[in-house]
């Protein structure tokens, strides 16, 4: 039994104000099509150009002019990209557009709508776990909440286009967050640029003059569970953070044995990008590197940055096998490293460091935004909350 409160009513799309009405699409805006082909695409077009994929492609001519919502027809983007756009454009033949709103709808309200909700519509109208293509009728049909006036539709608009606003603030600044530490830490880790106290010459390393690999591996079955396994999916591409860990059970793999500030780096080649200092002991998936530094030679928190390094990373992805292609340790081994004292070492790691942590925080506020975002649109476009 829903509960409706006082003031609201149930409908199809579920609990909303009274004075909200509903409509289908087809009702509210023009569904067409567009008329071009992948290949019609044009480098540094004048245009934009929109394909079957979030990524907006380039082109010198347009087909529309105007207030557009689009989304795929078919492909790995169907019912997962949206667009909107208020000015020329041209769109694939496969790829839906809405325009032409009726004065009883605000064109972005349309678009926070459609977007947040059509996914979950077309997989009600499909007995698979995917859908391959959108019919027509998925979105004509499809009922759209209406608040009674275009104000209170704007108003809805304009406050989650101020949080879209936000969001793609912090996109960018975190863009050029990373891209001014990879820079620094080419840098840095090269010898390129010195800091200012430091003057001693560096040497130049084999990767395994200073690393080794830790070898030591135990077999879940055989043993008492470990209670913190770590494996690829838990390591975040390319940020060195953990999104979780596991524990061990009897029907677990063999596994690999890893001690605190060890660095994890995982060798397949499609996950080279995921890295790891530990904080603590635990166990791993063979599938990742233990790599242990030389304390005379090498500090840990050194080591964790060089194998963010895109020469590093760029070695290591020279690969053997066709299923799964895996980094050769006879490779990387010879991988050549410019490496300063202890000292300077410290020095640097403590830079870079500063830097992953400030990048972390914004990700971490990203991430907090979008989940603010989501509970805004919840709340907003279900009159939950009312803006007028």
């Amino acid at each position: 039994m829903i509960d409706v409160p006082k003031g609201y009513k149930l409908t199809e799309v579920g609990v909303i104000p009274k004075d909200w009405d509903l409509d289908c699409i087809d009702n509210l805006a023009n569904i067409t099509t567009g008329g071009k082909n992948t290949q019609d695409r044009v480098d540094d077009g004048e245009y934009p150009f929109f394909v079957r994929s979030q990524t907006i492609e380039r082109i010198n001519s347009y087909s529309f002019d105007g207030e557009a919502v689009l989304t795929a027809g078919d492909g790995v983007g169907t019912g997962k990209v949206f667009h909107y756009i208020n000015g020329k454009f041209d769109a694939h033949q496969r790829v839906y557009h809405m325009s032409g709103f009726s004065d009883r709808i605000n064109g972005y309200y349309f678009y926070l709508y459609f977007s947040s909700h059509f996914y979950n519509r077309i997989m009600q109208m499909t007995a698979k776990s995917s859908v391959d293509s959108v019919r027509r009728e998925m979105i004509a049909k499809m009922l759209i909440p209406l608040p009674p006036t275009k104000s209170e539709q704007e108003a809805i608009a304009e406050a989650l286009s101020d949080a879209d606003a936000l969001i793609e603030s912090l996109k960018q600044l975190i863009a050029k967050k990373r891209h001014i530490k990879q820079g620094t830490m080419q840098e840095l880790l090269t010898g390129k640029k010195r800091l200012p106290w430091f003057s001693n010459e560096w040497e130049v390393k084999l990767f395994d003059e200073i690393v080794r690999l830790r070898k030591e591996r135990i077999d879940p079955s055989r043993s008492e569970a470990e209670e913190f396994c770590i494996e690829l999916e838990h390591i975040e591409q390319g940020t060195g953070c953990l999104s979780g860990y596991t524990e061990t059970g009897e029907d677990s793999s063999l596994k690999s044995v890893f001690q605190k500030e060890d660095v994890l780096f995982g060798k397949l080649r499609a996950y080279l990008r995921k890295y790891w200092l530990a904080n603590r002991a635990g166990v791993c998936s063979t599938e990742i590197w233990v790599l242990v530094a030389k304390r005379t030679k090498l500090i840990p928190e050194f080591l964790f940055q060089l194998v963010k390094n895109d020469s590093f990373v760029e070695t290591a992805s020279t690969a053997y096998g066709t299923h799964m292609p895996r980094s050769d340790w006879n490779v990387v081994k010879n991988y050549e490293v410019p490496l300063p004292p202890i000292a300077e070492q410290t020095a640097i790691a403590t830079i870079l460091s500063d830097m992953d942590t400030e990048i972390a925080y914004l990700e971490a506020k990203l991430a907090k935004t979008r989940s603010l975002k989501q509970g805004m649109m919840h709340n907003l476009l279900t009159g939950r909350i009312r803006l007028i």
